[in-house]
């Protein structure tokens, strides 16, 4: 799992349009090592479609513009992982090709526990 990943997550659940996030972010004036330069529309719009490594000095100036500190960029909670698991995960492929396997006891053991994590979600539990 990437940071530009949860980057992306996060624009959307702010319901910020990406050229916004651009704009905000070179409003900011972050100033590249490497050049010394602010990062130009196209190279910020490589970063977050995953074309460009993201330069670790502008994640101050992300997690400014995104609302969250530092970390949360680096925190995969709950709300994160469900959607996250559900579209890239090769275990979560796995397991739900095994329940076929898996005793009618088993599989409601399962789904109560993750009925348990599904209302923790819904009712904001963030990490566990």
């Amino acid at each position: 799992m990437e940071i530009i990943d949860k980057v992306n997550y996060l624009i959307k659940e702010k319901n910020l349009q990406k050229k916004d996030f651009v704009k905000m972010l070179q409003a900011l004036e972050p100033k590249l090592k490497s050049t010394g330069e602010i990062p130009s529309e196209q190279t910020i719009y490589g970063y977050l479609n995953g074309k460009r490594e993201l330069k670790i000095e502008l994640i101050p100036y992300i997690a400014e513009v995104l609302g969250v500190d530092e970390q949360e960029l680096f925190r995969f909670d709950i709300e994160y992982a469900t959607e996250y698991n559900m579209r890239y995960s090769k275990d979560a492929r796995e397991i739900l090709e095994l329940l076929q396997y898996a005793p009618k006891v088993m599989v409601e053991h399962i789904k109560n526990i993750l009925r348990k994590f599904k209302k923790e979600y819904e009712d904001g539990v963030k990490e566990l």
